[in-house]
């Protein structure tokens, strides 16, 4: 049987055991999240062995070539010595400069890191609290232009994460993990294209950023912005995005609710087979609007999704 080393523990675990499933049982806190691969919330570095992975590529050749590894990803089938990720010494400080109430159910946390981050429109970034725990969240912020990382956080429900986040106050610190995601994006040669951004709740936040690197890269085409949320309530960007529409006469804004979802769908139909749709939220929103939009005739190859798959 292989042997887990973790510093000075040892032990046995059953031969292509799941290797986030074989440290929780021996009491290892290691953070995870969707399971999925996707949140990297479970990163341990490989200091010996190596264990089988199922998404290589989830993970920057820089951080594989660290020893980095997802441990919901991996089968452990020879012995490995290990480390966990360390947010006090292996993630990056940041202050919070501002935490707002958008909605009665969204916060808009902003954070200044310790040193300038490299990021693109569209990403997320993991967020530590000091007490360990680790959320993957999408960056509303704007890269170059925003002098803070901003983002949207559903407290709606109960969750280990957003309970500590209504305890938190302007000058705390969080730490700041993996960056990761790419599906969401905004690409010059889309210019002269119509662009759909929908989004479903929070699922605006990184299309909010979008929106805006679309702008400063001048988008020649028109822009549709859908916000779909469960009550009119919880338009918690309305006011900012009919702004921004009122400055750029090629952006149409449209706030759906839950309720008239379904008539929303039954006339979603691209005006032309050249428009490019991002789409981000909950699973259940994405994939409707994704089938409806596929069925309507918008080839895969135009259509980008980022799911918000909860907590495992």
């Amino acid at each position: 049987m292989p042997q887990l080393r973790l510093s000075d523990r040892c032990w046995d675990v059953a031969p292509a055991s799941n290797l986030l499933d074989a440290l929780l049982a021996a009491g290892v806190p290691v953070p995870y999240s969707c399971r999925a691969g996707s949140c990297q919330a479970c990163l341990v570095r490989c200091v010996a062995g190596e264990p089988q992975d199922a998404k290589p590529d989830a993970l920057d050749v820089a951080r594989r070539e660290q020893g980095w590894r997802l441990a919901c990803q991996c089968s452990v089938v020879e012995p490995l010595q290990l480390e966990v990720f360390d947010p006090t010494r292996d993630a990056m400080p940041a202050q919070i400069q501002a935490l707002d109430w958008l909605s009665e159910r969204v916060v808009r946390l902003r954070l200044v890191p310790q040193q300038p981050m490299r990021y693109r429109a569209g990403q997320h970034l993991l967020l530590w609290t000091a007490d360990g725990i680790a959320r993957p969240y999408s960056l509303a912020s704007l890269p170059g232009e925003d002098a803070w990382l901003e983002f949207h956080i559903d407290c709606g429900r109960p969750g280990a994460f957003c309970d500590a986040v209504r305890q938190l106050q302007v000058g705390d610190s969080l730490r700041l993990g993996a960056l990761s995601g790419a599906a969401l994006h905004y690409d010059p040669d889309w210019q002269e294209k119509p662009l759909w951004l929908l989004g479903a709740g929070t699922g605006l936040a990184p299309l909010w950023a979008v929106l805006r690197e679309a702008l400063r890269q001048e988008h020649q085409g028109p822009i549709r912005v859908v916000h779909v949320t469960s009550a009119p309530t919880q338009h918690y960007l309305a006011s900012a995005l009919q702004e921004v529409a009122s400055r750029h006469e090629q952006v149409q804004i449209e706030l759906i609710d839950a309720a008239a979802l379904p008539a929303f769908l039954g006339n979603l139909r691209p005006a032309s087979r050249q428009t490019v749709a991002l789409l981000c939220g909950g699973p259940q929103t994405v994939d409707a609007l994704s089938r409806r939009l596929y069925l309507a005739g918008l080839p895969r190859g135009q259509l980008f999704s980022d799911l918000f798959l909860p907590h495992a």
